[in-house]
């Protein structure tokens, strides 16, 4: 089974498999888990990028795998009824050639999609997904590259789709605030001046890699961090052209991942970003993770905080915590909350962000959740509703036998990715815990990315 749909194990004689770079019409059915198009091709299932259902296109098959093929989109012969006009050129919003209301049916109908086929659960309720706020101009964080055109002059923009050598210039960045493009801007006007070369991501030369823009949506605070190979720059050439910038940071790094850690120097301002979220006063590093649609989040966690039920006298464990948002929302409610995190650095933030709301229920604990949570269970005791906020890949087995040890009598599972979310759930319904509810909220409009809230009672 593949993103909803089942695929045939070989093809009739009469309609061998297409080939690697054949080109072939479809008609496309229905949308898989990360927003490919999903059609047939004489029973032989296709994924098409950038294609939606009722679309009949034209398309060159690039991959031939035994149960599915992959195609590019060459041409839309007859757009489907949902299909709308793009209004941003760049990759960012691949989502926004359709319809917003029918982004949210889809966006629901996966999680549903997920949890009934993939995890094999159905006595739950699937509550109505949260609309976003605003559906362009809501990310408060934004990570460029920096290349050249075909006249070799500096550009900032992002990699084209599929290419890890060629970026896209951007000018008004749709997913960004007009105060977050303008500060893009002035960092590229900056370098052109001062005649400094992209980096290379072939040869590995050159200096100017990444430009990370970080915004406090609540506090109008903005944040530039500069990412180069190693050398030297003007530090107060480049923070005197960022005057309006809450802070200006440079990191250095030879790694060759995109957006690397690395050594980092406040250039000017503060080192952190600051913002209000839920009442709470937070101070971000930069580069701590942060959900990166504020108003969104906010909903989110109150999802989280709704299901959590707590009425004042609960114990609650917060498991990858990050700088601590979720167990700051929640303290005021409970009688205790551990956060349990594996980066140091973010630890250090949540429990300065703890002192900076003066909240003293909530103690933070750095180390792997994998190792750590045995230990956090027999220094605080069993927690009464257990919170976990996993990466995309979901939790592993290991963790999900450490949280059947813990015993909770509540867990409340953040996800990012349904598709890991189901397994995870099944595993918990298996150990005796019971799905009640889950709620989609539409944190990426524009993007086929879908953050939910599940609940799980004992």
């Amino acid at each position: 089974m593949l993103g909803g749909v089942s695929a045939p194990s070989e093809m009739t004689p009469t309609h061998p498999r297409p080939q690697p770079g054949e080109r072939v019409e479809l008609e496309i059915e229905s949308l898989a888990f990360g927003g490919a198009g999903v059609a047939r091709h004489h029973g032989y299932v296709v994924f098409v990028a950038g294609a939606l259902p009722g679309d009949r296109v034209r398309a060159l098959l690039v991959k031939a795998r035994r149960s599915h093929g992959e195609a590019r989109l060459l041409e839309v012969l007859e757009a489907g009824p949902d299909r709308v006009e793009p209004a941003a050129e760049h990759p960012g919003a691949p989502w926004q050639i359709l319809r917003y209301e029918r982004q949210l049916e889809v966006k629901q109908l996966q999680v549903r999609d997920a949890l009934v086929r993939l995890g094999r659960l159905e006595d739950f309720e699937l509550e109505p997904i949260v609309p976003a706020v605003d559906r362009w101009r809501y990310r408060n964080k934004l990570e460029y590259s920096f290349g050249a055109d075909a006249n070799g002059e500096l550009i900032c923009g992002f990699h084209a789709p599929g290419e890890w050598e060629r970026i896209v210039p951007v000018n008004d960045c749709l997913l960004a605030s007009v105060a977050g493009n303008q500060l893009r801007e002035q960092v590229l006007r900056w370098a052109r001046a001062a005649c400094l070369p992209a980096y290379d991501r072939r040869s590995g030369r050159g200096f100017l890699r990444n430009l990370v823009i970080r915004e406090g949506r609540r506090t109008g605070h903005l944040q530039a961090r500069l990412i180069t190979a190693s050398g030297e720059l003007d530090r107060r050439s480049l923070a005197a052209a960022l005057p309006h910038a809450a802070g200006v940071l440079w990191t250095r790094t030879d790694a060759p991942a995109e957006v690397a850690h690395g050594q980092t120097e406040l250039l000017q301002g503060a080192a952190q970003l600051e913002e209000r979220l839920c009442g709470l006063r937070v101070r971000i590093s930069a580069e701590a993770f942060f959900q990166t649609n504020t108003e969104m989040a906010e909903r989110l966690y109150r999802v989280a905080l709704d299901y959590a039920g707590l009425s004042g006298f609960e114990r609650v464990y917060d498991l990858f915590c990050g700088i601590g948002t979720i167990a700051l929302v929640l303290a005021p409610r409970a009688a205790e909350v551990h956060g349990l995190e594996l980066v140091e650095q973010a630890v250090a933030d949540a429990r300065a962000n703890a002192a900076l709301n003066e909240i003293d229920n909530v103690t933070f604990h750095a180390g792997d959740v994998r190792t750590a949570l045995r230990q956090l269970l027999a220094h605080a005791g069993r927690p009464d509703v257990l919170v976990v906020d996993p990466p995309r890949a979901g939790l592993s087995q290991r963790v999900v036998r450490r949280i059947i040890e813990c015993a909770p009598r509540r867990i409340v599972y953040v996800s990012c990715n349904p598709t890991t979310l189901a397994p995870n759930a099944a595993q918990l319904a298996e150990a005796g815990w019971r799905l009640i509810r889950v709620r989609a909220v539409d944190m990426f409009p524009q993007t086929p990315h879908i953050e939910c809230v599940a609940l799980l009672e004992r």
